[in-house]
């Protein structure tokens, strides 16, 4: 017999726990990408359960489905036009009068089944909230169960009742709906009247909501009829408005002022019908943290505390994996020069993939520590005490916490950090927060810091880790106030932000989201980052035949001859000094050699035409063809240092091969000075222009973070040499 096929969406408001309840049920089974036509993330598993195969849906996190953002429009469109067989809306139950004006509005729409997670009882019970959910249920129509998501408790009985519901076939109609004014329900029914006669049931709504929309304006709603059935809209649309227009003589207010006053009162009342408070003194727990961690002189030290935490963790506890990884791919390089004759194919599996992509890919464990600690800060809570924080620093730039959001997102990726900004209200606001977010340093950075600050500063790394990123807070918030100064004049936009409660976070869900953003790391080692270095490499290795300023050859029989009749005459005692000599001349010879035929490569003749930009920052030609190469994806600047530094002596690793090329600690920490603030990867400029819709910002994003990345550079390194700094 064939399983039947289920949908179910989560929906909720954000900080419900409605993401730990999909991952819970989900587990690893489940896709990231993006809705239809819009940049929105969207979650989806599919899991067998019950005998049935369940495609399971994450909704965008909303606090309502009136169109205004574009989580709510997603989250209203997906279940109008999709039809999932059930709605799960996942309710804070400890704050259930706000969580149940979504809930209100989830009824309304009438159009799939709804079921209740009272989610997060266990915070309730403590602070000393009970509700009875038997009589939720009844007075809603709709089941109601209790869970505890980050326990996983109650999570699967929940999938049960769903898929019950699922199975019931066709829902009945809701008994009790949202009684509004005399006047506005009179005008629901005269109107829905002259909709069921015009549109009738062609557009797959329920004529109710259609009706209660249109009295609400509802902009959505009117296009939709429009491009459906342009025949009709006029009548139907020009019925709606006259009805609005005598609404408003006869409340004197807006219908949907009205209706939103009407809802909270329906709530108030289930409120006081299922909620009982104990009059017992309770200890707030997260009030009483909060009291440490938001305190205005204890707050901000404690942030910065926690963050110099997580980078010296990120570099300490990465270094062993990252070592035992690198063993790893010197003993496969090894492994494979041995087996593979001479030739093309070797040098390039070799110098071009093996050292590109390795170069890289060591740096693996750092990446998910990183993502790790950006978990934990989201799970537990704390991420949004970080912006509260820094409210009061980004309104000296015009700006408030909220913009702050997704600059901290932008230390696992730009591109969703950039995205993020559409959340934000004020368009001013959004160009503005998008133009300074890219300064945040993305994870993508991550292991040229490493590379280069384990190379020169190994005993303080760490440190130098958080001194890069905390530059990059710095400069966004000098250029912010600059832009805002400039190009970008606004007011403040008002904003008060919502502290979530505390919460212990979940391993399960930690590490599924430190899988999930690590795995866009692992898929560029298959992608852009393999093809860069087979470019790189090309661009290095050709072309073949090169005339060499001197006879190698000759020179090199020369030191073997010279040295074969010092041996010869030499006593015993001195020969293993004079085998150590000839080692010594032999190897500068043939660095000499590669370093020769690098500059003399296509790779060598486009960087001696860029040189002199960044010979004033330090860099060499090497290293800037490498920071010319992270504008495609910054991993590749790593991959790009393994072909050409590295090339000059293929027995050492990168990190040995840059200590013996000449750069200094004062020219490594310009460099990455440099790559914190240049130019973001080609996947960020695309989300700038798509976000912004505007050709003009994108290409001033691109010009102003290419010229404060260089300035800065130079200011670090002349200004290094001036003060007697190596």
């Amino acid at each position: 017999m064939e399983q039947a096929s289920f949908t179910i969406a989560l929906a909720g408001n954000p900080n419900s726990g409605k993401t730990t309840i999909f991952n819970m049920i989900t587990g690893t089974r489940q896709k990231v990408g993006n809705w239809p036509g819009v940049t929105v993330e969207k979650k989806e598993g599919r899991i067998k359960k019950f005998g049935h195969d369940l495609n399971i849906i994450d909704l965008p996190g909303t606090y309502s489905l009136t169109p205004f953002s574009i989580e709510e429009i997603v989250a209203r469109d997906f279940i109008l036009e999709e039809k999932p067989d059930v709605v799960i809306d996942i309710i804070d139950a400890s704050n259930l009068e706000r969580s149940l004006y979504l809930a209100t509005q989830l009824r309304e729409l009438d159009c799939s089944k709804v079921l209740f997670a009272l989610n997060m009882h266990d915070l309730a019970r403590a602070r000393g909230v009970k509700i009875d959910a038997e009589k939720l249920s009844e007075l809603l129509d709709v089941p109601v169960v209790f869970t505890v998501g980050n326990k996983n408790e109650g999570v699967e009985a929940l999938l049960k009742t769903a898929v019950e519901l699922a199975e019931k076939g066709r829902t009945t109609k809701l008994k009790r709906r949202v009684k509004y004014n005399q006047d506005v329900e009179l005008a629901i029914q005269d109107l829905s009247a002259l909709i069921g006669a015009q549109v009738g049931s062609q557009l797959g709504y329920d004529l109710r909501w259609m009706t209660i929309k249109l009295l609400e304006d509802d902009n959505i709603l009117k296009k939709r009829i429009v491009e459906k059935l342009p025949e009709k809209a006029q009548a139907v649309l020009e019925a709606a408005h006259a009805q609005r227009e005598n609404l408003v003589r006869r409340l004197n207010e807006e219908p949907e002022i009205i209706m939103t006053d009407e809802r909270y009162g329906f709530i108030a009342g289930i409120i006081k019908e299922v909620l009982t408070t104990s009059r017992r003194q309770r200890v707030d727990i997260s009030r009483n943290i909060d009291m440490v961690l938001t305190n205005r002189f204890l707050g901000f030290p404690i942030f910065i505390l926690l963050i110099w935490a997580m980078f010296q963790l990120t570099f300490t506890m990465g270094a062993y994996p990252m070592e035992w990884i690198e063993q790893g791919v010197a003993g496969l390089s090894a492994g494979l020069a041995a087996l593979m004759p001479d030739g093309i194919v070797k040098e390039l599996l070799l110098d071009g993939i093996v050292a590109g992509v390795g170069s890289v890919i060591v740096f693996l464990p750092n990446i998910l520590i990183l993502f790790f600690c950006i978990a934990l800060f989201e799970d537990t809570g704390y991420m949004a005490r970080a912006a509260f924080l820094m409210d009061r620093i980004m309104h000296l730039i015009g700006l408030h916490g909220k913009s702050f959001i997704p600059m901290l997102m932008g230390f696992g990726c730009n591109v969703p950090a950039v995205m993020a900004a559409r959340t934000l209200e004020s368009e001013k606001d959004r160009i503005l927060t998008i133009l300074i977010t890219p300064f945040m340093s993305c994870s993508a950075r991550l292991p040229i810091y490493i590379v280069l600050a384990g190379t020169f500063f190994s005993n303080k790394a760490g440190s130098v880790l958080f001194a890069i990123y905390l530059t990059g807070i710095v400069m966004a918030i000098l250029s912010g106030r600059l832009l805002r100064s400039t190009l970008l004049k606004g007011a403040d936009a008002p904003f008060v932000m919502e502290l979530p409660p505390y919460r212990m976070p979940m391993a399960r869900s930690l590490i599924i989201h430190m899988w999930d953003r690590s795995k866009l790391f692992l898929r560029k080692m298959g992608g852009v980052i393999l093809i860069g270095s087979i470019l790189i490499w090309v661009l290095s290795a050709f072309p073949r035949e090169v005339a060499y300023s001197r006879n190698y050859a000759e020179v090199k029989q020369q030191i073997e001859t010279e040295f074969t009749n010092r041996l010869e005459t030499a006593a015993a005692v001195n020969r293993p000094a004079l085998e150590q000599e000839k080692a010594g001349r032999l190897a500068h010879l043939e660095k000499h050699r590669q370093m020769e035929k690098s500059e003399k490569s296509w790779m060598g003749m486009i960087g001696k035409v860029i040189a002199p930009v960044f010979a004033p920052l330090g860099i060499d030609w090497r290293g800037g063809i490498a920071l010319l190469s992270g504008f495609v994806a910054k991993e590749i600047v790593v991959s790009t240092m393994g072909v050409l530094y590295a090339a000059e002596n293929e027995a050492d690793a990168l990190q040995t091969a840059l200590a013996a090329s000449g750069m200094t600690p004062l020219s490594a920490l310009a460099m990455m000075f440099f790559v914190l603030l240049y130019v973001p990867c080609l996947a960020t400029i695309a989300s700038i222009r798509r976000e912004t819709a505007s050709l003009k910002w994108t290409v001033f994003s691109v010009v102003y973070s290419t010229l404060v990345a260089w300035l800065a550079a130079f200011t670090v390194y002349q200004g290094g040499r001036l003060l007697g700094f190596a």
